[in-house]
């Protein structure tokens, strides 16, 4: 099996913290997001991963080098690929055309997801979906009466239906996937001014492929920082049976309210620390109050009330209570 990452996008609605991290990297509960995906991909898939095949921007080398480690961690062989101009989802994955072959597993890194099958790997296609309250926001499925995927509609603003496309897909023949997207590119099919996978499975189901939907019991989005503060609490939640405190941490005259992630050589002192919150490596919380909220690495905090917050990494934070969105390297006080 071989997984293709695409990762590229330069996640406008998490700025600041992705001024200076990408967000696939932004860590949830004391891993990176994609480091997260990837290992999930891993439990569902009976066959091992082999190659794990990342398409990056310019995000620099410790970046690339994080990567190619997240990879060697499961066994499997990293690579980096550049998509240097966002031309759409079909464009991202050609960036990687030499790893589409066999059996592939396609993940867009900004998407987490619990699920409890395995990959049908006999099947044409598998394209993971949820139902949602608002789908004229996403791309959906219809699915016909024998069970396989009879029509992809890209966010509709009439119902058509609720199973939205949630951006984990497999394909059996990876081989035939690059020759769809390349048609693509070479035919300029485009829609909404962009190469789309989707219009790619359209014409793969035009031509007889069965591709089935597999319906994920939990998908956290990480699209904003609301939304990857409540998945920082929905991973805990799920892990809360696991050690989640490091035991170099120090920890003096605090409370922790499970489930609490605390990273390794950070020091907790005189405060109360959740429930639902994540503190990062060699953080440093002195006479605080924390609840559902995210530090990363390397911060200091103190005297602060703080809720429903996201703090980078390198902050310096002293004062007044605030729900906060503060990135890296900032100093409040």
């Amino acid at each position: 099996m071989r997984v293709i990452v695409p990762m590229a996008g330069l996640g406008k609605r998490m700025r600041p913290h992705t001024l200076t991290t990408p967000k696939p990297l932004i860590s949830i509960a004391g891993k990176p997001i994609v480091q997260r995906l990837v290992e999930y991909l891993s439990e569902m898939c009976d066959d091992k991963i082999e190659h794990i095949a990342f398409i990056v921007g310019d995000f620099g080398r410790e970046v690339e080098m994080n990567l190619l480690t997240i990879a060697e961690n499961l066994g499997a062989v990293g690579s980096i690929h550049y998509q240097d101009v966002p031309l759409g989802t079909a464009h991202a994955i050609l960036c990687a055309e030499e790893h589409l072959k066999d059996h592939v597993i396609i993940a867009f890194a900004d998407t987490l997801f619990y699920a409890d099958f395995k990959v049908n790997e006999a099947a044409d296609g598998v394209i993971w979906v949820q139902k949602v309250e608002n789908p004229q926001q996403f791309g959906v499925i219809k699915v016909s009466e024998e069970g396989h995927i009879s029509e992809f509609i890209e966010k509709s603003q009439v119902f058509v239906s609720d199973l939205a496309i949630i951006g984990i897909y497999y394909f059996r023949d990876g081989e035939n996937l690059k020759k769809e997207l390349q048609y693509l590119l070479d035919n300029d099919i485009k829609e909404k001014g962009e190469y789309q996978l989707t219009t790619a499975m359209e014409h793969m189901k035009n031509k007889g492929l069965k591709l089935f939907p597999g319906e994920v019991k939990q998908w956290l989005d990480c699209g904003n920082k609301d939304a990857t503060v409540d998945t920082n609490r929905q991973v805990l939640e799920h892990h809360k049976n696991e050690p989640l405190i490091d035991s170099s941490s120090i920890i003096e005259n605090s409370t922790i309210i499970p489930p609490s992630y605390i990273g390794p050589e950070a020091i907790i002192r005189n405060s109360v620390i959740g429930p639902h919150v994540s503190i990062g490596e060699k953080s440093i919380v002195e006479s605080c109050v924390l609840s559902n909220s995210i530090v990363q690495k390397h911060s200091f905090i103190k005297n602060r009330l703080i809720n429903n917050s996201m703090v980078g990494s390198y902050v310096l934070l002293k004062g007044q209570p605030q729900d906060i969105s503060i990135g890296d390297y900032c100093t409040d006080i």
